[in-house]
């Protein structure tokens, strides 16, 4: 592709080697003509003898040999560090003596993948998916967060207070006597396709507490238009028990589970919980744990129809189900 001011194109070239060749035109001429340089003129022409009109194409200006390269034998052990070592630059560069630099023009060249790319413990590039439509998969996880002591804790007045309103407000002691503030257990169901998300907080992660959930986000898919059909967990106690198997039955889904230590499968809510807790959990210094709970649905509600996502384009999740309701509220 030429560039912006170069004078002549590929079919500019074609004439003036054609003015040359075939009808006979000095150099000097041809040049004048086409507002370039004798040497210019006389290239283009050469070419024209040499390999008709394929020979008006740009060339790589790469040189045919390149003496000072990274020899094949370095180029080898700096691939096999980064696929069965998962190094950086640095890390390679240290280990061979040479600049990070060059180790990172490398792997460029070779075609290896970013380490936030490739796979942690099999360093193979990750094979991200995406159903076709809403409901045709949806990811169902359990995140576990610690709960917030009456009075605030850390985050709002400092270790010390912090401390101070653990041992004044919390009740339960483990067997040493420290106070133990427990957990709430957020239950999440996502959907494949849209991102759309069912968030509940809840007080264990036992098979009938999860059954349950999940008979209350069919329902709630259900209102969003979207007919689940199978449904991905890990391989936790509750997704194994009798009561999930007879939920997964009477919503009639197909229930599938991940490989064991592949949390990367079910990834899609794995990452939502990670924006859960960054942009609703500990994005400000709650005072009260009911502080906290208070402000989950609207900020579910600000995720599924207003937050920009990243895998959709900069659109809400909202936007891949049609005709959802209150996705211009």
């Amino acid at each position: 592709m030429p560039h912006a001011n170069a004078v002549l194109t590929e079919r500019g070239r074609l004439l003036l080697a054609r003015c040359v060749v075939e009808d006979g035109w000095p150099l000097r001429r041809a040049a004048e003509r086409f507002q370039v340089s004798a040497p210019t003129a006389k290239r283009w022409a050469d070419r024209y003898r040499a390999a008709g009109p394929a020979g008006m194409a740009d060339r790589p200006s790469r040189p045919h040999h390149s003496p000072r390269a990274t020899p094949r034998p370095v180029v080898r052990k700096i691939c096999h560090l980064r696929v069965t070592r998962g190094l950086g630059p640095v890390q390679i560069g240290g280990r061979l003596g040479m600049p990070a630099s060059t180790v990172h023009r490398v792997i460029r060249r070779e075609g290896l993948p970013r380490l936030a790319d490739a796979d942690r413990a099999t360093r193979e590039p990750i094979r991200r998916y995406e159903r076709d439509r809403p409901g045709e998969l949806v990811h169902v996880d359990i995140k576990k967060l610690g709960k917030i002591p009456a009075g605030g804790g850390w985050r709002a007045h400092g270790r010390q207070v912090g401390r101070r309103n653990r041992w004044l407000h919390t009740r339960r002691r483990s067997a040493s006597g420290h106070p133990v503030t427990g957990y709430g257990y957020l239950h999440t169901a996502l959907d494949d396709h849209s991102r759309l998300a069912y968030t509940e907080i809840l007080t264990n992660e036992t098979g009938p507490t999860a059954a349950r959930f999940w008979h209350r986000a069919a329902v709630w898919f259900a209102a969003q238009g979207i007919t689940v059909e199978r449904v991905l967990t890990d391989n936790g106690a509750c997704y194994r028990s009798k009561d999930w198997r007879t939920a997964m039955s009477n919503t009639d889904v197909i229930h599938k589970r991940t490989r064991a230590y592949r949390p990367q499968t079910n990834g899609k809510v794995e990452r939502f919980n990670r924006t859960l807790l960054t942009d609703w959990a500990y994005a400000k210094a709650y005072r009260s744990e009911s502080a906290r709970r208070a402000a989950l649905p609207r900020w579910l509600h600000t995720y599924n129809h207003h937050r920009p996502h990243s895998s959709l384009g900069g659109r809400p999740p909202a936007s891949r189900v049609t005709n959802l309701s209150g996705q211009n509220s």
